[in-house]
Parts: structure tokens; C-alpha cells; sequence
């Protein structure tokens, strides 16, 4: 702790209550859960499907697990060779005074390594756990619902909160015990600590994401659309895949991707912090993003409290769980202009403009996460104009309602852009008209801000998480009233299940919600990384002799210089071809369960001849997602690499902002456009059933909307939240080796040689990846 030179006892006795303050968020993770599991289980039956979920989730997140492991072992050994490439950074040379250079990079090599193993380690522990508690939550969500719906919904949103706390327990845990260790270095390492976090979340995210959906769109066309079977009826071969894919997909995939949003945002405000102390003296800018995250651990506890209804039926949902993120909104606001008061008011932060304006671009942020809060609930939920569109186009079939559904995923993606570069601009606002601070230093400040902003906007991470994880488990729960309810039993638990229905109707909008808010952090870290990739670029060229004037941070990142453009254009393509092969892996996949279940329907299953065999659409669905893992994550990993060595560190600038505006676009309408397909379906499936007037299930107009929830299904839970770990993965490692391109810019004789059997060998591995994501995926073998 006192590596950090000038550290004053209020500063020293701060960063030790946020270490607190991370285990006490551990802590409540915890007592939430032993509250869980002392609920209900439901009946003999309800707890033998839930037996078959669980077994199903471990089992494939083991396989995953054994897939990336060796992946996750080659990066930490090159981490740990990478602070060789390049001279120690002045910050390390200051933190570890006295000793020599090879000792130096040694131990920034080993922190760096170890930070990345911590980074990937808590990434998989937030994900794991946090699936196996919603797992925990669903069949007990399922009885709860019998008797009462306010029982139903905390019951949910508590389990929920406990991923959420790991989330934030973990990742201040994390960035605050490296900040102990190593002070003012703290960056090397917290480089590779986001790096872990960001590239597990990319794992889960891609293998979750072509899990769930080739369970679902498959077990969708041929149940609904073909055998005219309800959603989860047992029968269907392919239900307890899709009821296992939303726990894999949606709650240990989103879980480990927030998680690594909330780490990035982090690694980069201490960056740019650590340029705004070298230019003013000031260690209040690295220590205040500290206490902020502190300070939303404790709101987010406390608004877990405001998640309530005292209804036994039909209560409102999503107003109790607005009210719980409100709650926590206003608390944290007043906490953050409170604590900046207390510690930002004194003469060394006021001349550089006042003490409000940190506290001002975090309180910013909390209102880029209500606006798009706000803004996704209008384009997704069922309430409100651009769904019941959507619903009303299913009048003249599939083809008009999937139109309607672009559309409003085109407008949201528009909106979603404008409230991200509000955000911005009142970062220009706050921070650029400070009087006295000009050129490269007044961008730091801005972008300082960006990153106050965007550790603002996931101060409430606890709620963000905890509404996420509500959607799979109502949906869970929902799926085990209808496979084990039948006949009379379930006329007996028709409002259990009207309730299960009514959760899983306001889950899907709160997935998109927080799926929105991960698009929008994805974005703000992106640009605040972009501003750190400038500091450090300008600082390894200022080590190499090369003038204040030529610098990056001096010249920008001029888009009229071809190579930029060139950089631009193929970072701006990435997400696309992403996206696309993430979707075949899908495509291919629900291909080979409909096949399946269209066999065993053959064998007798919908007669009930024949018991349907759940395991052949689990390991159809297992195999597609292994297939995938390593092809996916190796584009992001090495096109920011080719990029920089081939065309230079100005073109990794262009690229990297390609790749930001072009996935947030492509996220956003892919997140929107298929909630919104979703929820119209839901409302639909809740008409009366009335087959001569075309309403309800079973309906024409349902068959249209349940085409466009299939055509939706890999765009909302698949490709778009997988751009988020994506679009950080490749800002990452461009930061990370920004500096070895600056070295080996003007690079000749063998260095030069290096460099390119280097680009040959990344290319091979590109060539490689597209191939391998090209490739049909293999026909089952029945038993």
C-alpha cells in the first residue's frame, strides 16, 4: 500500500475500506445465497428436471473449461515475455528504485502473468457460481410461484444478486490488491488482469451464446412451428438443452462479461489517471475511481432491498425491479458528490478546475445507465409502441413482421449511438474547459472523464447482473412448471404458471436492458482504452527520442493518411465477420437438433410410444460451441496484432476505432431487433386462443412470430452480447502491444525478418480460424 509515494492516512485508510468493502460485497453474496437454498424445492418431479438442467450446465461447463485452459496457458507465458520487448516504464522504474533492469521486467513479467491468471480465474468463478445459483433459484422459483408471486420475484432477483455481488466483490477485489501491491505500476499489471477478465468473458459468451440458441432455435422449429407442441413441453427432445443453454448463455456468459466490463473500466481510468498525476502532482485522480466502485457495492446491497411486491398475483415486476436500480442510483449519487466534496476539496484539485467535476462525469455515467436503461425498455418491452408493431405486422405473415423487427433494431442502434456521444461530449464539457489546460493534456482530461463516465455507468453493476440472471431463471422456472406439471396438476397451477409467464415476459426485457448497458460500457471502456492506447504510445515514443511534436497524442489519428484509412476500414469489418460465423455455428447446429428431433418424433416421442432421449440436442449443442471457442477469440486476439506490425501504430489507432463504432451499431441492432421479435412472440402466445380468428397459440400470426423469434435468437443472445468482450479483447491487447510496435517500427536485418515470419505466423493462425468456423460441424452419431 505505501509503494505509492505521498499516500496520506485518509488516503491509505480509503483504499483499505474499499478492500473492505470488496470482501463485505463477498460476504453478502454469501448470506443471499444460504437464503436461496433454504427455499422450497417443489415436488419429486419438478426436482427431476431441475436434476436434468443442473447435470447438463456442469457438465458442459466443465468440457468448456477443458477446452480454453491450454489457450489460457499460452497467453500467460506470453504476458510474461512481453515486458522484455520494451524498456521498463518510468512508473516502474520509480516503484522499484534500486533495482536493476533485468530485475525490473522479471517482476513486472511475473505480476503481469499472475494478473491475467486472476483476471481469467475471477471471470470463470463470477460465471460459474453465478450460473450455478441461478440454477439453485429456478426450480425453487417454480414452487414459490404456487403460492405467490412477490415470493416468485424475490426469490429471482435475490438469486440474481448474488452474481452481482461477485461481480463486484471480485473485480474491486482484484484491481485493489494490485493497486497495494504495486502503486504507481500498477498498470502493467492491471493491463493483464483486464486481459484475463475480458478474454474468459469472450470464451463464455461465444460457447453460452451458440449453446443456448442451438438449443433453442432448434427446439422452437420443430416443437412450435412443426408439431405445433407448446414451448418446454417435454416431449420436444430438444427442451432441456434450450433450458440449459440459458444458464450457460445468459447468466454464466453475461455474469463473466460484465464482470470483465466492470474490470476494464477500471484499468483504463487508472491509466489516464496516472497521466493526470504525472501532469499535476495529484494522487486524488487514482485513488477517487477507487472509492467509486466502493461506494456502488454498497448501493447496489441496499437497493436489492427496494425488489419487492406485496402481490400474490399479477403484481408489476418491472417497476420493483426499476425501483431497486432507482434506489441504488440516488444513494450512489449523493454518495459520490459526498465523498468528492470530503476528499477532492482542497487547493490541489481545485486549480485544476474544482473538486465537482470527477464526481460530475461519474454521476454522468449513472445517467448514460438509465438512459439506455430507458431507452431499451421502449424498443424491447411489451408495453410499449415498437413491439406491439412488431406484433401487429405478424397479421401479414413471417416476411413483414421480420421487416418490422429490422427496423426498430436499425432506430434503437441510432439512439443508443446518440446517448453514447452525449455522454462524451458532456466529458468535453466537464473536463475540456478547465482554464489553462491545453493540447494533449486537455484530451487526457476528457478522456479521464469518458472514464469516470463509464465506471459511473457500472457503479451499479450489482443491479445490472442481478436483473440479467432474473430473465434465465424465470424463463427456468417457467420450463419446469410445464414439464412437470400435467392434467389436473396443472389446471391446479394455472396462476403459478400465468405468473412464471408474466416473469419470463419482463426477464426478456431486463436481459436486454442489461445486455444494452453492456453494449454501452463495451463502448465508453473502448474509447477510454483508445485514450489509453494514445498515453502509452506517446509515452514509449517519448522513450525512444522522438519529439513532443511527432508524437501520437500531438498529431492524432489522422483518417486522411491511407494506412490509418486502411487500419479503419478493416477494424470497422471485424465485427461483421464475427458476428457472421457466430451465427453459422448457430445456424448449423439447430440444423442438426431439428434433424434429431424430427427422428426420435419419427421413433414415437409425440405419441408417447417412445421416451424422448434429452442427451443427443446436449451433445449436439456441447460440440458446436467447443467447435467455435478457439476460432472466435483467436480474430480478436490476433488481427490488432497484423494490423500494428504490418501498417504501423497510427493504423492500429484507425483500427481500433473502426472496430468501436462499427460493433457498437452492429450490437445494438442485434440485441434490440431480437428482444424486440421476442417479446412480440410473448404477446402473441398471451391472446385467448382463438385458431378460426387467428389469435393465440397455435395461430398463424403465432407461427410468424415464432420464425422471427428463431431469426432473432443467435442475433440477441449469441453475436451481439458476444461483440462486447470482442471490441475490449482487441482494444486490450492492441494497448498491450502498442509499445512492442512502436520499438519495432523502424525495424531492420534480423529484427526486421522477426517481425514478419511473425505476421506470417498470425496470418496462418486468421487463415486457420476462418477455416475452422467455415467447417460443417460433425453429424451425430446415435447411440
Amino acid at each position: 500500500m505505501y509503494a505509492m509515494h505521498g499516500l496520506t492516512t485518509l488516503e491509505a485508510t480509503a483504499i483499505w475500506t474499499v478492500f473492505g468493502i470488496a470482501i463485505l460485497g463477498l460476504l453478502y453474496a454469501i448470506f443471499l445465497r444460504s437464503q436461496i437454498l433454504r427455499e422450497d424445492k417443489g415436488t419429486a418431479r419438478m426436482q427431476e428436471v431441475w436434476g436434468w438442467i443442473r447435470d447438463g450446465a456442469d457438465a458442459y461447463l466443465q468440457r468448456q473449461l477443458k477446452s480454453i485452459l491450454p489457450f489460457i496457458g499460452i497467453l500467460t507465458v506470453a504476458l510474461f515475455f512481453s515486458v522484455y520487448i520494451v524498456p521498463p516504464t518510468p512508473e516502474a522504474l520509480e516503484r522499484f528504485a534500486g533495482m536493476n533492469p533485468d530485475r525490473i521486467r522479471l517482476t513486472l513479467g511475473l505480476a503481469r502473468a499472475f494478473a491475467f491468471m486472476m483476471g481469467a480465474g475471477f471471470s470463470l468463478t463470477v460465471g460459474q457460481i453465478g450460473m450455478r445459483m441461478a440454477v439453485q433459484a429456478n426450480v425453487r422459483v417454480a414452487a414459490a410461484a404456487r403460492t405467490s408471486f412477490s415470493d416468485a420475484l424475490r426469490i429471482a432477483y435475490r438469486a440474481g444478486t448474488i452474481t452481482g455481488m461477485l461481480t463486484d466483490g471480485l473485480g474491486l477485489l482484484g484491481g485493489t490488491l494490485i493497486f497495494i501491491i504495486l502503486g504507481i505500476a500498477a498498470p502493467d499489471a492491471l493491463l493483464g488482469f483486464g486481459f484475463g477478465g475480458t478474454l474468459l468473458a469472450l470464451f463464455m459468451r461465444v460457447g453460452g451464446g451458440i449453446y443456448t440458441k442451438a438449443a433453442d432455435v432448434g427446439a422452437d422449429l420443430v416443437g412450435k412451428v412443426e408439431a405445433g407442441i407448446p414451448e418446454d413441453d417435454p416431449r420436444n427432445p430438444a427442451v432441456v438443452a434450450d433450458l440449459v443453454g440459458d444458464n450457460v448463455g445468459d447468466c454464466a456468459g453475461m455474469a463473466a462479461d460484465i464482470f470483465e466490463s466492470y474490470e476494464v473500466t477500471i484499468v483504463s481510468g487508472l491509466i489516464l489517471a496516472l497521466a493526470l498525476w504525472h501532469h499535476t502532482g495529484q494522487l486524488e485522480w487514482i485513488i477517487f475511481p477507487l472509492i467509486v466502485r466502493g461506494i456502488g457495492v454498497l448501493a447496489s446491497m441496499i437497493g436489492t432491498y427496494a425488489v419487492k411486491s406485496d402481490a400474490k398475483e399479477g403484481g408489476d415486476a418491472m417497476g420493483a425491479i426499476f425501483k431497486g436500480f432507482f434506489t441504488s442510483a440516488i444513494i450512489s449519487s449523493a454518495l459520490f458528490y459526498g465523498a468528492g466534496f470530503l476528499y477532492l476539496n482542497n487547493a490541489g484539485i481545485n486549480a485544476w478546475g474544482g473538486w465537482w467535476r470527477t464526481p460530475t462525469a461519474v454521476f454522468v455515467g449513472v445517467l448514460l445507465a438509465l438512459g439506455i436503461d430507458r431507452l431499451t425498455e421502449y424498443f424491447t418491452g411489451t408495453h410499449t409502441t415498437p413491439v406491439n408493431d412488431i406484433k401487429k405486422s405478424a397479421d401479414t405473415g413471417s416476411a413483414t413482421l421480420i421487416l418490422q423487427g429490422t427496423a426498430v433494431g436499425f432506430e434503437s442502434s441510432v439512439w443508443s449511438v446518440l446517448i453514447i456521444a452525449l455522454t462524451i461530449l458532456a466529458s468535453i464539457v466537464i473536463f475540456g474547459t478547465i482554464p489553462g489546460v491545453e493540447g494533449a493534456d486537455r484530451i487526457n482530461f476528457v478522456l479521464y472523464g469518458v472514464a469516470m463516465a463509464g465506471i459511473g455507468m457500472l457503479t451499479l453493476t450489482g443491479n445490472n447482473v442481478a436483473m440479467d440472471s432474473f430473465g434465465p431463471i424465470a424463463d427456468n422456472a417457467n420450463g419446469i412448471g410445464e414439464m412437470s406439471w400435467e392434467g389436473a396438476e396443472k389446471e391446479e397451477n394455472a396462476n403459478a404458471q400465468q405468473i412464471m409467464a408474466d416473469l419470463d415476459a419482463v426477464g426478456n426485457t431486463t436481459k436486454a436492458i442489461t445486455k444494452g448497458v453492456a453494449i454501452g460500457s463495451a463502448v465508453i471502456a473502448a474509447v477510454s482504452l483508445f485514450g489509453s492506447f494514445l498515453v502509452d504510445v506517446s509515452r514509449t515514443q517519448a522513450g525512444l527520442g522522438i519529439p513532443l511534436a511527432s508524437q501520437i497524442q500531438s498529431i492524432g489519428i489522422r483518417v486522411d493518411v491511407p494506412q490509418v484509412f486502411v487500419g479503419m476500414l478493416i477494424g470497422g469489418a471485424i465485427p461483421w465477420l464475427f458476428s457472421s460465423f457466430a451465427i453459422q455455428a448457430v445456424s448449423r447446429a439447430a440444423a442438426l437438433i431439428v434433424k434429431e428431433a424430427r427422428r426420435q418424433f419419427k421413433l414415437g416421442v409425440l405419441d408417447g410410444s417412445a421416451q424422448p432421449d434429452y442427451r443427443q440436442a446436449v451433445s449436439i449443442s456441447t460440440t458446436a460451441a467447443q467447435k467455435e471457442l478457439l476460432s472466435l477469440a483467436t480474430i480478436g486476439v490476433v488481427a490488432p496484432i497484423i494490423v500494428g506490425l504490418t501498417l504501423q501504430v497510427e493504423a492500429l489507432g484507425g483500427f481500433l476505432a473502426g472496430l468501436i463504432l462499427s460493433g457498437q451499431l452492429l450490437a445494438v441492432y442485434l440485441n434490440n431487433a431480437g428482444g424486440a421479435w421476442d417479446n412480440a412472440k410473448k404477446l402473441i402466445e398471451d391472446e385467448p386462443k382463438d385458431i378460426e380468428n387467428n389469435l393465440g397459440k397455435g395461430s398463424e400470426r403465432h407461427k410468424a412470430s415464432v420464425v422471427g423469434d428463431t431469426v432473432g435468437d443467435p442475433m440477441k443472445d449469441t453475436a451481439g452480447p458476444a461483440l462486447n468482450p470482442m471490441i475490449k479483447v482487441a482494444n486490450l491487447v492492441a494497448l498491450i502491444v502498442a509499445p512492442i510496435v512502436v520499438q519495432y517500427a523502424n525495424a531492420k536485418g534480423a529484427q526486421l525478418v522477426g517481425v514478419w515470419i511473425s505476421v506470417i505466423v498470425l496470418l496462418g493462425l486468421i487463415v486457420w480460424a476462418i477455416r475452422r468456423s467455415k467447417a460443417p460441424a460433425p453429424e451425430l452419431t446415435v447411440d
